[in-house]
């Protein structure tokens, strides 16, 4: 599975952007622009989820040869992974709270939007709170043009 391995090379930038480049397996790569949004980039924080779940979304569908700069394609399991790092996107602006508030919140915006949940547990909330934790810790620690470079899946 080596040769199925990613690279994500976080830069912090001035400005409004920061920089992602995804190196695939195979050493194509591709550099997408991240909206500054006053915590970790979005697509590190789909790292967090995807890293510790098994769960199919957009850095999977990267890892199979989709363009980094897309909308993920409408699949149930796909959307699902967009809201649930869009709730702990949510918790990281606005403060922790219990795991199952925030399950419940992720349930709830799924069923908004009419699709359904991928499964998490309070444990699988903990860890996902960790690895945030330990990517929020050495993003706010880096210098302006300093990157951050991780594994996608991890070793």
């Amino acid at each position: 599975m080596a040769d199925r391995v990613m690279h994500l090379t976080f830069v912090k930038r001035g400005g409004r952007y920061d920089d992602l480049t995804i190196v695939r397996g195979d050493g194509a790569s591709e550099t997408i622009a991240c909206p500054k949004q006053g915590i970790i980039p979005h697509d590190m924080v789909h790292y967090a989820v995807e890293s510790v779940l098994a769960h199919r979304g957009f850095l999977s569908l990267v890892q199979e040869g989709q363009a980094a700069g897309f909308a993920t394609g409408g699949k149930e399991s796909e959307d699902a992974v967009e809201r649930l790092v869009e709730t702990f996107q949510a918790e990281m602006w606005g403060g922790r709270v219990p795991a199952t508030d925030l399950i419940a919140a992720y349930e709830h915006a799924c069923a908004a939007r009419g699709h359904g949940i991928a499964a998490i547990s309070s444990h699988d909330v903990a860890a996902i709170r960790d690895r945030l934790d330990d990517l929020t810790h050495q993003w706010a620690a880096l210098p302006q043009n300093g990157a951050l470079t991780l594994r996608f899946p991890e070793a």
